[in-house]
């Protein structure tokens, strides 16, 4: 049965920006009709006054009246009682949901979410089953390939607490270690919830997943294992970069809204006793007397919100994505999470309790080859991190580099793979914290749900040392941080500008790009010109049988016009522009050479003396004893321009 696009949903959800993710991924769906309400006060007046809604999505905690409370209120009104009602939950433990069962829900959706994941459940709402209906199991992937090897397929998300899988993946690759018993088969996936779900259906083997999580899963009889920690440390909390840098903690942070990756988190736990510590009461909308309301975010989009949003106080997350908004100017530190609990764990590695029994000697090859992997990134901090861009940023759409994933990794209370085995007693406080302080979670047997007999042997093999935990006493780390906070450090504030850049003469005055933006460097050819266009754009050209517009930078920045020379060139940047890479040509005069700019060379932009809008430029590069004007290549063009230069291919 398809799903009808005309029909009407109300969207309900007091976070305005979630509820933006929310409606907008329902329209990328192809759905138009849309309701928004930013409580479940304001919903009821909504559906008692229209005659066709046809779905209701609701957020579970909202501070008048929770998503609960209007399906307990739906489900006994005459009118609306046989509305379809999806439940958006940032909590999603398997106890919760038990809950609005009892109450007639027809489906839950955990947050955050995608679009992919939303229509999965609509679609699945809305399908007719039968009467004593069993969904039937989905067929295995084969197991075995022809070098009779079983097939590990081993789900992960895009933080540096994963690392350990990307340099076990790229010592595959590069034949340094040669597994005899399985071949590796990574999945990238845009968050928890799908790593979650793929778990628990089996679609997957294994998975590098939040250790609340997995322990909510054990709870609910998900038959997994957990077999290795992932990683020590490794999380960032950061706040918003506005104009109240002079404010005490307490009142920065009062009444704002703090952006974590999971209700069932480190970052959650951490944060919690940070913001107690500094006297106030942070919680989820609509739990009573809060001051500071949790919101669950995809980690990626992180560093976007808090940019965007001033009312945001800050969010704590998985690194590098802390330090990439710090050297992306739109945040502070506030601290690392090693600086609260000193090698604490987050992430776990997980697999299925079938894969375990029936392959065994996989599992402990693949728990020998992490442990070595951890080993290899303790002691190869560049190398790491150069394998790190490509395996946690693929696509380029992060914007990640080799200077912040070393930075990340040379921290000293920064993430730590050199000591992987899964301490129990760590687990314990975290689930003993989370249910005793902070009502969440389901406290669980340790002893069965952690198998450390394949760690004990990876680890004695390699043999590791082990670093026991350290809860430091708050009140000292919020002093420290309130040191930290009044001396402003820039240490990490020009590392996303640190890179390679090609540098180019316009008007006898030297720029650069940086190097990854650029696809190839070619001389000048000819350009057909395109009727009705600007007059800086000269035209298009035929490169290769690809199509790509040309634009003379000299025009378009406003510069004297030139003849062109033997030494003119054009330089094609591919830039990542709404949702795909563009081929932009760009003509210059000459092009020089390629500099690596470290981040102590580079100083912000000056307001004054620039000649030209200072939104293209990215900074100042200090070479010699001279200074260069380093470009911002997704800033070149305004997003009008783009449009039009992209319609000409």
């Amino acid at each position: 049965m398809s799903v009808n696009l005309q029909m009407k949903i109300l969207v309900v959800e007091d976070s305005g920006i979630t509820r933006k993710m929310e409606v907008k991924a329902l329209r990328e769906l192809g759905f138009t009709h849309i309701m928004e309400a930013d409580d479940g006060e304001t919903a009821i007046p909504l559906l008692m006054k229209e005659n066709d809604i046809d779905l209701i999505i609701s957020d579970w905690n909202m501070p008048q009246k929770s998503g609960y409370d209007l399906l307990v209120w739906v489900r006994v009104n005459e009118k609306c009682k046989a509305i379809p009602f999806i439940m958006a939950t940032a909590r999603g433990e398997k106890k919760q949901t038990q809950m609005a069962v009892d109450a007639g829900v027809s489906n839950f959706i955990t947050k955050p979410f995608g679009p992919a994941e939303l229509k999965s459940v609509i679609d699945d709402t809305f399908e007719e089953k039968k009467e004593g209906y069993i969904e039937p199991e989905k067929p295995r992937h084969p197991r075995k390939t022809s070098s009779g090897k079983v097939i590990l397929n081993v789900a992960h998300i895009q933080i540096t607490d994963h690392l350990a899988l990307g340099v076990l993946k790229h010592l595959i690759e590069s034949e340094k270690l040669q597994p005899k018993h399985f071949e590796l088969e990574t999945q990238c996936m845009p968050g928890w919830n799908p790593v979650q779900q793929s778990l628990e259906k089996g679609d997957i083997d294994a998975a590098f997943i939040l250790a609340p999580i997995a322990m909510d899963m054990f709870s609910a009889d998900i038959p997994i294992k957990l077999v290795l920690f992932a990683h020590k440390n490794g999380s960032i909390c950061v706040r918003n970069n506005n104009n109240d840098k002079q404010k005490s903690l307490k009142d920065f942070f009062k009444g704002k809204t703090f952006y974590i990756p999971h209700i069932l988190s480190i970052h959650h736990m951490l944060t919690n006793m940070f913001l107690h510590e500094i006297g106030l009461k942070p919680g989820l909308a609509g739990n009573e007397g809060v001051d500071v309301n949790f919101e669950v975010v995809p980690p990626i989009k992180m560093p976007e919100f808090l940019a965007k949003n001033p009312d945001t106080g800050g969010f704590t997350v998985a690194e590098p994505l802390g330090t990439k908004a710090i050297a992306g100017g739109n945040a502070n530190l506030m601290f690392l999470s090693g600086e609260l609990w000193e090698y604490h764990p987050c992430c776990v590695v997980t697999a299925r309790d079938e894969f375990i029994n029936e392959y065994p000697e996989a599992i402990q090859e693949f728990v020998d080859m992490l442990v070595v992997s951890g080993q290899y990134i303790a002691h190869n901090h560049e190398k790491a991190a150069e394998i790190a861009v490509n395996f946690l940023d693929p696509g380029k759409k992060l914007g990640l580099n080799v200077a912040v994933l070393k930075n990340v990794l040379n921290e000293p209370q920064g993430i730590k793979t050199d000591d992987l085995f899964p301490a129990i007693e760590d687990l314990d406080r975290i689930q003993r914290y989370m249910s005793q302080e902070m009502g969440i979670g389901t406290m669980i047997n340790l002893e069965k749900f952690v198998d450390t007999s394949f760690a004990q042997k990876a680890c004695d093999k390699a043999s590791t040392s082990r670093h026991h935990s350290v809860l430091h006493p708050m009140s000292r780390v919020v002093s420290d941080i309130q040191t930290r906070q009044a001396s402003e450090p820039k240490n990490k504030t020009m590392l996303d500008k640190e890179g390679k850049y090609l540098f180019f003469s316009l008007e006898k005055q030297e720029y650069g790009i940086e190097i990854h933006s650029i696809k190839e460097i070619i001389s000048l050819m000819p350009v057909r010109t395109i009727p009705q266009t600007p007059p800086f754009v000269k035209g298009v050209i035929n490169l290769r049988k690809s199509v790509i517009p040309v634009i003379d930078l000299r025009a378009m920045l406003g510069l004297h016009e030139a003849e062109y020379t033997e030494h003119t060139c054009i330089i094609i940047l591919e830039l990542w522009i709404e949702g795909g890479f563009v081929k932009i040509g760009i003509i210059v005069d000459s092009v020089s050479e390629v500099f690596n700019i470290k981040a102590t060379d580079i100083e912000e932009t000056p307001t004054l003396g620039v000649g030209i809008d200072t939104e293209y430029i990215l900074a100042m590069a200090k070479i010699g004893k001279g200074v260069k004007t380093l470009f911002n290549a997704n800033r070149l063009f305004s997003s009008q321009e783009t449009v039009m230069l992209s319609s000409l291919v």
